[in-house]
């Protein structure tokens, strides 16, 4: 083996190689805040049907028991049923059709 120096020298790092590293992961971070999920649990969309699914059960299901319960008072066996389930029903769609006519909230249209 010689003692003789390589042609090439290692290059020393580069000022402007280490200002593009830190640019690099500037920009890596920021694109990871963006892509972020920014809704944590249930969105409005989820709520709002949960809210209709509920208004449509428990309108069936209250006018059902209702309607049984006058059946067996006063022993007016199917009608007092059916009655109360087309009751139950009538109210689960109004209220569902007030809950989607209502205007959403929105935090920006506030007094200014």
């Amino acid at each position: 083996m010689s003692d003789e120096k390589p042609a090439r020298e290692p290059i020393a790092e580069d000022a402007r190689i280490h200002a593009l590293e830190e640019r690099l992961s500037a920009a890596h971070e920021r694109e990871d805040q963006r892509n972020r999920p920014r809704v944590k649990g249930a969105d409005a969309n989820y709520r709002s049907g949960n809210r209709v699914l509920a208004d449509l059960l428990g309108g069936i299901l209250g006018g059902s028991v209702i309607g049984w319960a006058f059946d067996a008072f006063f022993d007016t066996l199917p009608w007092g049923l059916l009655v109360g389930l087309f009751l139950g029903i009538a109210v689960a769609f109004r209220n569902i059709i007030r809950a989607a006519s209502a205007r959403p909230d929105d935090p920006g249209s506030g007094p200014q």
